[in-house]
């Protein structure tokens, strides 16, 4: 019975010396405060190094690239004074000019100018150079469309015939060359007398031939523009 007693005391004597330790700093299971201090100041140490080494990394790329962009631009400087723009217009000029069609408008001529309303009318004399080989039953058209400024006042010309009439061939370029003339009243689309004023006119012709569906385009020669003025 004693002997029971005995273990009993020494059990709890155990336990009581036992928690008298647990929180003694001798038996912590974690490290002290200024263990934890210097680590919390280490990691703050890697953070800021960190960055500041993300900061260093953008500035330097941006001072790349402003010494990139800068470099561009005295290349361009350079290049602008070794090819000035007079050498470059002559390069452009250089260039082998697109040759003139066989099928054109030759000779225009406009009488009387200036023109004065109600005295007589005005004539379009145009002379067109065929090409060289044409078929016979081609059909030769020739427009001219006479506008004032506002588009107000319109009056569209036209004529057609075939080729095979009244064509003369040219000694010099021999090539064949056929006059047509047109001819204007005065009057507008209206059938109005048209207004003083400069008015412009345009001069278009081209080749036609029959088709299945009627008369289809062949052939467009480049147009005349110019100005009038009316009376």
């Amino acid at each position: 019975m004693t002997g029971h007693l005995t273990e009993g005391a020494d059990e709890r004597q155990s336990l009581v010396h036992s928690r008298r330790f647990v929180d003694s700093l001798g038996t912590l299971c974690y490290p002290p405060m200024s263990t934890i201090e210097l680590q919390r100041g280490e990691r703050a140490a890697l953070v800021h190094e960190s960055m500041v080494s993300v900061f260093s990394s953008k500035t330097s790329h941006k001072l790349h690239r402003m010494r990139l962009l800068l470099g561009l631009l005295i290349l361009c400087g350079g290049l602008t004074a070794l090819f000035p723009a007079d050498s470059l217009s002559k390069v452009k000029a250089s260039r082998v000019p697109r040759p003139e069609p066989e099928f054109k408008i030759v000779d225009l001529n406009i009488t009387p100018t200036p023109y004065i309303l109600g005295n007589g009318p005005l004539q379009f004399s145009v002379t067109v150079q065929l090409p060289k080989e044409v078929d016979g039953s081609t059909i030769l058209e020739v427009t001219s469309l006479i506008s004032s400024p506002s588009k107000s006042s319109l009056r569209f010309l036209t004529h057609r015939q075939p080729i095979h009439v009244s064509s003369v061939v040219d000694g010099e370029t021999g090539r064949s060359k056929v006059a047509v003339e047109l001819v204007w009243d005065g009057q507008d689309h209206r059938k109005q007398l048209a207004g003083v004023g400069t008015y412009s006119y345009e001069v278009r012709t081209k080749l036609l031939a029959n088709g299945d569906k009627g008369l289809r385009t062949v052939m467009v020669a480049w147009p005349k523009r110019g100005l009038l003025e009316v009376k």
